[in-house]
């Protein structure tokens, strides 16, 4: 282990302990990761651990920008052989296949992550991709062997996890990033700004929602398949429990997101995007209660059909808020709140994140973009973008804007010394809190009361074994 590789253990945070020390960077690090330590015209070296369908998006969004992608990892050599092949699949390539075969031509193959990186001395950057148990133990590694973090969403799969990570950021000036690619986009940050102005009164009531199902909630299956061939199941696992393989498990996040050891399902995968907007909108705190009304009971697996909610309380200037998450085959705010939605559309959208204010509502899609608004006020019945209406446009613009809207872009430019990322782990953090509180409620099976700063669920001790979720460490660093 070299001397910029792995931070001592000794020296860092516990994982899981609200009181631990902060991140504390190597002597030595690449200059590329620390705000404002690089030429904008440097390439990065990049490395992407799993090699997933995520990984076949983002990893374009790298080469485009010139940058180099030196390593590349995943438990499944299957996975590997399909991202060095641009995303073949049945003799079919993906749009840039030939860019991507080009692009990791000469990129180092790894099958841990942990040897990735040791190994690569020069690295300036670890993009994430990995499923959702993963994301907290490979993002900590790769800061504490002081690498830029891009990874994808959510942040945590346990409420201790999002504190862990809240913790290691405190006076960190790494480069970080989540992948909620739609905090990126104008609509978003002028949606920000509209409901910060106070153009739609207090909001009391936000509806979140997206119309995906799972089937009913059931146990993990105690048989096993065939493993296939170049898949390290154990290391699959990871730090969850390894269970007898199933080839249902296999296929992305709407497969082995399902099964809650290894996932949080329709919650993590797009309640991580619809909630990203009202949390930085609202600048909301942590929930003071969270309740969950499920389709079935809870076993191994997410419910077909969930309603969770959040109530969070008084914040400066903004009145107490609940906030909603629907999914299943139906998922809609309440009826009686969704006329400007028709009126607007000829139907309520399939997904979608409902602000209800005094003064007129805003509704954006699931990924808080293609927002639009309408005012108590307005003559027409339909609502207007929120980027063309009319009693925006006097407000002034507080966010910075990318030029092309690139989300990876602008990671990669913060790298290279550029502003800082807009959707960095801070907020990732919170955000992560916000969404594994409902685990915790679900799990439960009733509504809590959340006490943050003790990271405890008020008189609910059957619910610290979901706040802190065991992991195995055999896998993690």
């Amino acid at each position: 282990m070299t001397s910029r590789s792995l931070l001592s253990r000794r020296s860092f945070l516990k994982l899981g302990t609200a009181g631990a020390g902060v991140l504390a960077l190597p002597q030595i690090v690449p200059s590329g990761v620390l705000f404002g330590a690089q030429p904008a015209n440097r390439r990065l070296n990049v490395a992407v651990i799993g090699c997933g369908n995520r990984s076949l998006s983002l990893i374009p969004s790298i080469l485009q920008e010139g940058d180099n992608i030196v390593a590349i990892c995943d438990v499944d050599e299957g996975q590997i052989a399909r991202v060095k092949t641009g995303g073949a699949s049945d003799g079919k390539k993906r749009k840039g296949a030939s860019e991507m075969q080009g692009g990791l031509a000469r990129a180092k193959v790894y099958g841990d992550y942990r040897r990735l990186l040791e190994g690569e001395r020069n690295l300036d950057a670890v993009i994430v991709a990995a499923g959702q148990r993963w994301h907290m133990p490979m993002s900590k590694a790769a800061l504490e062997a002081g690498r830029a973090v891009f990874c994808e969403k959510p942040l945590a799969h346990s409420v201790a996890e999002a504190r862990a990570i809240a913790t290691m950021m405190q006076g960190s000036k790494l480069v970080t990033q989540i992948g909620t690619q739609g905090g990126a986009t104008d609509a978003f940050r002028r949606s920000m700004e509209i409901m910060q102005a106070g153009l739609l009164g207090q909001i009391r009531e936000v509806h979140c929602w997206m119309d995906r199902t799972f089937p009913p909630s059931e146990a993990i299956a105690r048989d096993a398949d065939p493993i296939p061939a170049g898949l390290n199941w154990d290391a699959w696992c990871g730090p969850s429990p390894v269970h007898p393989f199933k080839t249902y498990y296999l296929g992305g996040c709407l497969k082995w997101g399902r099964w809650l050891d290894y996932g949080d399902g329709h919650l993590a995968d797009m309640g991580a995007h619809a909630h990203n907007l009202p949390l930085r909108a609202l600048e909301l705190g942590p929930p003071i209660r969270i309740s969950v009304k499920s389709a079935e009971p809870v076993k191994d697996a997410y419910p077909s059909k969930n309603d969770f909610r959040w109530d969070f309380a008084a914040r400066g200037k903004y009145d107490p808020v609940s906030v909603w998450w629907h999914d299943g085959p139906d998922a809609a705010p309440p009826a009686h709140l969704t006329a400007d939605l028709i009126a607007t559309y000829g139907k309520v959208p399939t997904n979608g994140c409902l602000f209800v204010g005094e003064k007129g509502i805003l509704c954006s899609d699931a990924w808080g973009q293609k927002g639009v608004m309408r005012l108590k006020s307005d003559s027409s019945p339909k609502c207007r973008g929120v980027l063309d209406h009319e009693a925006a446009k006097p407000l002034p613009v507080v966010y910075p804007r990318i030029p092309g809207q690139n989300h990876m872009k602008e990671f990669l430019d913060a790298c290279k010394g550029g502003p800082k990322t807009f959707q960095s782990f801070d907020i990732a953090a919170r955000a992560a809190e916000f969404g594994m509180t409902g685990i915790v409620a679900l799990r439960v099976g009733r509504e809590i009361d959340w006490d943050s700063k003790a990271l405890k669920a008020k008189g609910c001790p059957e619910a610290d074994r979901w706040i802190h979720l065991p992991q195995r460490k055999k896998w993690i660093t």
